[in-house]
This record gives structure tokens, sequence and C-alpha cells, in this order.
């Protein structure tokens, strides 16, 4: 079961949306513009709807297994994040708030309860529940406003990193000239020899906001490896979403 809560986990850790909120300029060129200004276009771009429905559908392979299966995602902006696996049947169910990661199985009958330290150990780093919120809705995964930015242009893209990296990780955004929305972020580990990738493509502009239809997310560690491909089949915005959870009485408890 530990697979498909990192699917949920790696998809979370993965998503966006755009910033010109009712325009995608294909043709646009990625011209000289200051670090701060790109940073400053990039925070505006946030998402700024309070709900979030959406039917996803994941492929998983991480050289031992292969699965395709479907998530329903349902979000409470800075309250909750919640997610269904099913394959014929329900098989994962997840919540997270800002102090818990909660899981349950109905296929396995266990259950995880815990802090995000199961996340921090998966994706290599520290991660709290606004950094996750923030990927998952194609937000930097740290406020490029609170540090300074240097910028390079590559491939038609504006590319950030902080001015002064961590010694533990070092984080790459590539923004947009479209809509100043993330084409890619990058994660680097290099004293655990890990590496996240996460692309976004094919954006669609929905009820006011610019969102992702595709993700790719690689993951490596070592002689590890993790791909998942992510279509979202549908996105709805600012619905009413049902987020109720409740682990069952008899499932046995996962300690990981």
């Amino acid at each position: 079961m530990k697979y498909l809560f990192r699917i949920c986990v790696l998809l979370l850790f993965f998503t966006s949306c755009g910033t010109n909120k009712r325009v995608i300029d294909a043709n646009a060129i990625a011209e000289k513009m200051s670090a701060r200004k790109v940073a400053r276009k990039h925070v505006a771009a946030n998402f700024d709807k309070k709900t979030l429905a959406a039917k996803v559908k994941v492929k998983f392979d991480n050289g031992k297994t292969k699965e395709s299966v479907s998530v329903t995602m349902r979000i409470v902006k800075d309250e909750v994040i919640w997610l269904k696996v099913t394959k014929f049947i329900t098989i994962l169910k997840v919540k997270i708030t800002p102090t818990s990661v909660q899981y349950y199985s109905p296929f396995f009958k266990n259950y995880y309860d815990g802090d995000f330290s199961s996340l921090e150990e998966l994706l290599g780093f520290e991660i709290n529940f606004e950094q996750l919120q923030n990927v998952l809705l194609g937000q930097s995964i740290q406020n490029v406003k609170k540090q300074k930015q240097q910028l390079e242009i590559k491939d038609n893209a504006f590319v950030l990193s902080p001015k002064v990296q961590s010694d533990l990780f070092k984080i790459f955004y590539s923004v947009s000239p479209s809509h100043f929305k993330l084409e890619k972020q990058q994660i680097v580990n290099p004293i655990k020899q890990q590496q996240l990738d996460i692309s976004y493509s094919n954006y669609k502009i929905i009820e006011a906001e610019i969102f992702p239809t595709n993700i790719t997310i690689k993951a490596q560690q070592k002689k590890k490896y993790t791909h998942i491909d992510a279509t979202f089949k549908s996105v709805k915005l600012n619905t009413k979403v049902n987020t109720s959870f409740r682990i069952p009485a008899n499932y046995k408890r996962l300690n990981l």
C-alpha cells in the first residue's frame, strides 16, 4: 500500500495554475526582466479560489511496479487536502491538514495517522501543509518574494533560484513567460543523492484560473526512481466539496 500513498504524496507535491488569469500567450518570449519582478508576478498569480475538486488519471512506475489508478482530489484552501484512490474499487483514502497526515486502505484494512515526518522522509526534505498546497496549486514550494533570487533565462523560461541556497538542498523554479506559472520545479539533495523534478504542461483556463492538465513527476534516489504521469480529466472550482474522513475502528495501525 505504501507505493499508492507515494503516488498521492508525489501527486500533491506537483500541480499548478497561472498568472494572467484570463490569458495564455503561447507566443510569449522570456525577455530581460529583474528577478524581483519575475518573483512578484509569480506570487501575484497565486490560486485565489476557496475550493478545488478534480478527477485525475495517474500512471505510476518505480521499476518494480507499474500501476494506473484514478484519483479524486478535493481541496479546501488552507484547511484540507483530501484524496481517494480507486482501481475498480476504493483502495486508499488520504486526508492532510496543517497539523496531520492520515490515510487508510479499505482494501488492506490498515491505516496511518501521524505528522509530516512521513512526507519529509519520503521527499528528502522538510515540508509543511502550506508548502504542499502551494505546489499543488502551481506555486513555488518556497515564497520567492521572501528570499533574494537570482535569474537566468533558459529555454524561453525564467529560471529563479535563491541567491543563498540551503546546505541540505538546492531549488530551481522555471517560470513561464506566458502566464508566470511554473513550468518546472527541481529540488536536489546532494547529500542524500536525491532529485525531484516536477514538470507542468498543457495549461487551460478554468473559471478564470490557469490550470495544467498534465503533470510529470520524476523522483530519483541513488539506484531508485519513481515516475508519475498525472492527467486531469476534470477540474471544478469554488464548489461545495465533501472532505469527510473516518478511519474504521477495526483497521490495523501502520508505523512508518
